[in-house]
């Protein structure tokens, strides 16, 4: 996650004007360098006069397609709410919602030094016993963040909790229909409807098959790039990019991680090579039984019987946020090569969104009980 070059640039004197009187701990003068990896709210190094590093995460300027984008309050909100869990998150020092400053709201954390790998297939790892330990580790902290007591941390009015996969739904299709209508500032032309997304919105805003409620704090985009691990040791030492945050169903959550294992058959869908995921391809890589396993020994929950609804659901919304880049680089908003690839995946991801509803729908059909274990589906269990 390098930061070098700063292609969104921030008031450098406004900022330190601001620091000094609302966040005298950041020693000035300041100098501010920009993370690449990433595609929503852009982000910066500080790194102030003492050679303290910090960071800083702000919303984008420009038009917002959709209001429930770039909420930086909501993720502020919930990291310092989290800073006395079992959750390893960044210290927050200050959050400013004022235009003003710096264009948009921002706030300001702890930076925290340690590996980030952006490629789930983790290319930098060549010992498999290393490599199923860092899985072992994510599995053990998402089951540790559906455990905690969201009321007692202060989280209550977060989010609904119930019904969330009927609420997601709405909420991602009417995304989607404005994101269609996005002109691009040069052709003119609009980004367009995803292919079989209503069919898909169909199926999973049925309360018939969708999960029995069950609540809990949701990260929301909980996937390997967005896991701090310490250095030398397999173990998580922070949790980043809480803005989809939530009240919901842990389902969500564990089907997200294991998303790749559907992308892998499907080149077009993914930002790159995902074959690693595909069954027995790589040493050391779990499969998608062990993975559920052990997310049942952390947390006693065995989600098995709804997880082909939770791998429709996530293609579903997967496809919608690429849609989302796509409307933000029509907009000349993203503007790095990154942001270009995942608007090109918008249209491959919403056909495996629509594979993975109708295996979801023959797995209704059959009644077996026992979800994915009892259909003929892309992803070996």
């Amino acid at each position: 996650m390098s930061g070098n070059i700063i292609k969104q640039p921030i008031e450098k004197v406004a900022l330190e004007r601001y620091i000094l009187d609302k966040v005298p701990r950041i020693q000035t003068p300041i100098r501010i360098s920009q993370f690449t990896f990433g595609q929503s709210n852009p982000t910066y190094r500080i790194t102030a006069a003492d050679e303290q590093k910090y960071v800083l995460r702000k919303k984008p300027p420009g038009k917002i397609v959709s209001p429930q984008s770039h909420r930086v309050d909501r993720e502020y909100r919930v990291l310092h709410s989290l800073e006395e869990s079992p959750v390893p998150v960044p210290k927050t020092y200050h959050f400013c919602e004022d235009d003003a400053i710096i264009g948009t709201p921002f706030y300001i954390m702890e930076f925290i030094d340690g590996r980030i790998f952006e490629k789930v297939t983790m290319p930098e790892i060549t010992d498999p016993k290393e490599r199923t330990q860092l899985w072992r580790e994510t599995v053990r902290l998402l089951s540790r963040i559906h455990a905690v007591d969201h009321i007692e941390a202060g989280l209550e009015s977060f989010g609904k909790g119930y019904q969330y996969f009927e609420r997601q739904v709405r909420l991602w299709i009417k995304m989607s229909e404005r994101q269609a209508h996005v002109k691009d500032n040069n052709t003119g032309e609009e980004i367009g409807v995803l292919p079989h997304i209503e069919d898909c919105s169909r199926y999973l805003s049925d309360q018939t098959v969708q999960p029995k409620d069950r609540v809990s704090l949701v990260h929301g985009d909980f996937k390997l790039d967005n896991l701090v691990f310490h250095k030398t040791e397999p173990r998580v030492i922070a949790i980043l990019d809480w803005e989809s945050s939530t009240i919901g169903h842990p389902l969500a959550d564990v089907a997200q991680l294991l998303v790749p294992y559907c992308l892998a058959p499907k080149p077009g869908a993914a930002p790159y090579d995902l074959s690693a995921f595909l069954s027995g391809a790589l040493p050391g890589q779990p499969t998608v039984k062990q993975l559920l396993q052990w997310y049942v020994e952390d947390s006693g929950y065995d989600l098995s019987p709804d997880f082909r609804y939770g791998f429709a659901f996530n293609t579903f919304k997967g496809a919608i946020m690429c849609q989302g880049i796509a409307a933000r680089v029509a907009l000349g908003q993203g503007k790095n090569k990154q942001a270009k690839v995942y608007a090109t995946m918008r249209n491959a991801l919403a056909d495996l969104a629509w594979e993975m509803t109708q295996e979801a729908m023959k797995n209704d059909l059959q009644g077996s009980g026992q979800g994915c274990r009892g259909s003929q589906t892309r992803v070996t269990i």
